[in-house]
């Protein structure tokens, strides 16, 4: 049946290893995965592995039951929910959104709203942005946080755990409060590594065998794994790109002014990924603090 199927929307660095496992998923449960992105060519990989393709979120909505949309931001859903292409005119049986980029809290909640009064009821939302970068992607180990009505989120939690470790935290809006908080704690341990490595370097220390140390301590955490060899080789390729906390911080923010809380460390943080996106090095990884710095310190 159709409603056993499950969709995903937006193709890019993060969509298509998590398609990828999906569509393992699907195969398992006798189901099929369908995939739909603005180029064709983005799923050409994924369509000869046997992946479906929808030439419109349209068709899309009318053959699953659950539809992940991974593309970029609450402004980008609405081109895909809407229009006579749009996940709305497609929908042929009640089914669940699952918003899986990084987006307002409040926004999310108005636009759940918005989606349950137009679609009669019949489409729900969820949403379930993730943590752990593209590695975490291509090894189905993402942390997932999840918000949304409990039936939903029963739905989705099945296809979600084929990504990682899918929590349900709370009513809509609590995955995008949960991920509001993971980015103000990577976006300060990033400062911090990118500080501690500059320190340590003009200090004369060998900074491999440094963060190799430090990661059994208390200073040892996923991001530093993961940033460590960014940190000794100075690469700045971008996995995830420093401009993308400029937005992910403003929501941590909200949130902060939403509900009352007097943040310290916050706009310090604002502060620095927005000089380094005012600066061009946006584009970079967000273990560009590093250069930053640098720059800064000549």
């Amino acid at each position: 049946m159709s409603e056993d199927n499950v969709g995903l929307i937006g193709l890019g660095a993060m969509g298509r290893p998590m398609a990828a496992r999906l569509l393992r998923a699907a195969r398992e449960r006798g189901a099929e995965l369908w995939v739909h992105s603005r180029r064709r060519a983005s799923a050409e990989e994924l369509v000869a592995a046997g992946a479906r393709w929808a030439a419109t979120p349209a068709e899309l909505a009318g053959r699953c039951g659950v539809v992940v949309s991974m593309v970029q931001d609450l402004p980008q859903v609405a081109e895909v929910l809407h229009g006579d292409g749009g996940l709305l005119a497609g929908l042929s049986a009640p089914a669940v959104l699952v918003l899986s980029s990084t987006s307002s809290p409040d926004g999310v909640r108005t636009l759940a709203e918005d989606v349950a009064r137009r679609s009669g009821g019949r489409l729900a939302v969820v949403d379930a942005p993730v943590s752990g970068g593209v590695e975490g992607a291509a090894e189905g180990t993402l942390s997932i946080m999840v918000g949304g009505a409990p039936a939903d989120v029963a739905r989705a939690l099945p296809w979600l755990g084929a990504l990682g470790t899918a929590v349900h935290l709370g009513p809509i809006g609590a995955g995008q409060v949960a991920k509001a908080c993971n980015q103000l704690i990577v976006a300060a341990t990033t400062v911090a590594l990118g500080e501690a490595s500059v320190i340590a370097e003009r200090s004369g220390l060998d900074l491999a065998r440094l963060l190799d140390l430090l990661g059994g301590g208390y200073a040892g955490s996923r991001l530093l794994e993961v940033k460590k060899s960014r940190l000794v080789g100075h690469d700045y390729t971008p996995a995830g790109p420093a401009k993308f906390m400029v937005k992910d911080l403003a929501f941590a923010a909200e949130e902060a002014r939403r509900t009352g809380v007097a943040v310290r460390q916050l706009p310090v943080l604002q502060e620095v990924f927005g000089d380094i996106t005012a600066r061009g090095l946006g584009d970079l990884d967000t273990a560009v603090v590093q250069r930053d710095l640098e720059d800064r310190s000549a």
